[in-house]
């Protein structure tokens, strides 16, 4: 403060300290001014840099919308373009395998006869590219089928026994003939699995170790942990490299191919599909130039198989002289059952081309057995034929259903009237086998 008696010096000192402190408190006022104008204007800018990212966020989005519904539509294209090609190769498929099935009947017939050695090389030949093109064919069809989401599995106890009964029959003869030995372990372990995928499981495993071994062997057996069975295919071959284990369960991957090793590499990958389908879990064990063993898990089931079935070559004798009514649209597979059932099983085999020609050959004597073709002319099919004749009989006549197709309407349907199915194209062996089950 100032007074009045203060010397003018000391007035003087005092009124430079408080400009001074004005000027202070004025800088300080501008510097605030100045901080705040500086926060308001990149507030400004930080609002518009914003506005600025969401346009591009918006507009992001909206491409991001419109790619969603490009794939949207692109996915729904290429689900009915699998749909189609499932429902081609379903429709086709009976088309397609007819004349396989009549060539091998008609081929098997030929093998019958008394054929020189030139004449039995060709016949062995023409047998071995038939094969080659019927696996090629099964391939494609069981692919189509596991992909398809409407394959239905029919769940039952399977002896595996039996089964291996089956396979030492089918692949004895192609292991003989690389010089191989093809070993099955007996078992009486019985198993809960789909017995027509089973079956292709274990086809596809014997037939890929045989294919990838050259010397030494192949040991098919099966070995019970806890409550699981597994079902394990072991062979002496080439092995599989360590970089290789992840693909060789892809499609169309086969290893030694500078060997000339035949096939497509779909085995293994319609092994896959069918263990994921079925919820069997499958291993892989090799080591190169020492061999491989794949083991399939098998849930074991308790369950009382007949035992006490007869040999197949037993049953095969008790079909002689037995009557089998065929029907069947098909010109060439008409005049194959003929042959097989006749000359081969010894049957008196009557063929006829659908339902009403069935009634009237058949009259009032009634067949041993029905084999029956699901695709007849003219709105008929095998189920309205083996009913119609059973009527007619007055009693449940044994039936067999043969056909193409694989559609599980027509499984559900056969199951529902008793009738045994069996897929095209049909070897004369497994006709033989079904037939002497049926009345042996």
């Amino acid at each position: 403060m100032l007074r009045e008696d203060d010397p003018p010096e000391r007035q003087v000192e005092k009124l430079r300290r408080i400009t001074g402190v004005l000027i202070d408190r004025i800088d300080r006022l501008e510097e605030t001014r100045g901080s705040a104008w500086s926060m308001f204007q990149a507030a400004v800018a930080l609002e518009q840099e914003v506005m600025a990212r969401t346009r591009e966020l918006e507009k992001a989005m909206a491409d991001l919308s419109q790619r969603n519904r490009e794939l949207a539509v692109a996915r729904a294209a290429a689900e009915e373009a699998n749909r189609s090609k499932t429902r081609f190769l379903r429709a086709a498929s009976h088309d397609l395998l007819q004349p396989l099935s009549a060539a091998r009947l008609f081929l098997a017939a030929l093998a019958d006869t008394r054929l020189d050695e030139a004449q039995r090389e060709l016949t062995d030949r023409l047998g071995g590219a038939f094969e080659s093109v019927e696996q090629l064919m099964h391939a494609v069809l069981d692919i189509s089928r596991l992909d398809s989401q409407r394959i239905e599995f029919h769940r039952q106890p399977v002896a595996l026994g039996d089964l291996f009964s089956r396979l030492a029959a089918e692949y004895a003869p192609v292991a003989a003939a690389k010089g191989l030995g093809l070993t099955f372990v007996q078992t009486d372990a019985v198993v809960e699995s789909d017995p027509v995928f089973l079956r292709r499981i274990a086809q596809n495993l014997i037939s890929n170790a045989i294919k990838y071994t050259h010397r030494g062997g192949v040991l098919v057996g099966a070995r019970r942990r806890g409550g699981t069975c597994w079902l394990s295919v072991y062979d002496t071959g080439v092995g599989i490299p360590a970089v290789d284990r992840n693909r060789v369960f892809d499609e169309f991957q086969r290893l030694g191919t500078e060997s000339g090793t035949p096939g497509m590499g779909l085995g293994l990958s319609i092994v896959k599909r069918a263990c994921a389908k079925l919820g069997h879990p499958i291993s892989l064990t090799s080591e190169a130039m020492r061999g491989t063993l794949f083991r399939v898990g098998l849930p074991l089931v308790d369950a009382a198989i007949d035992r006490r079935a007869q040999p197949p070559d037993r049953m095969i004798r008790a079909l002689r002289g037995r009557v089998a009514l065929v029907i069947e649209n098909d010109a060439g597979m008409r005049r194959g059952y003929e042959m097989i059932l006749t000359d081969r099983l010894g049957m008196v085999a009557r063929v006829t081309g659908g339902t009403a020609e069935a009634l009237a050959t058949m009259g009032d004597e009634p067949p041993d057995v029905i084999l029956a073709d699901y695709n007849l002319e003219s709105g008929d099919d095998g189920i309205k034929a083996i009913d119609a004749l059973r009527t007619s009989a007055g009693h449940a006549v044994p039936a067999v259903m043969v056909t193409a197709r694989r559609d599980p309407d027509i499984a559900r349907a056969c199951a529902a009237i008793g009738v045994n199915l069996m897929e095209k194209p049909v070897s004369p062996a497994e006709l033989g086998e079904m037939l002497g089950r049926l009345l042996g």
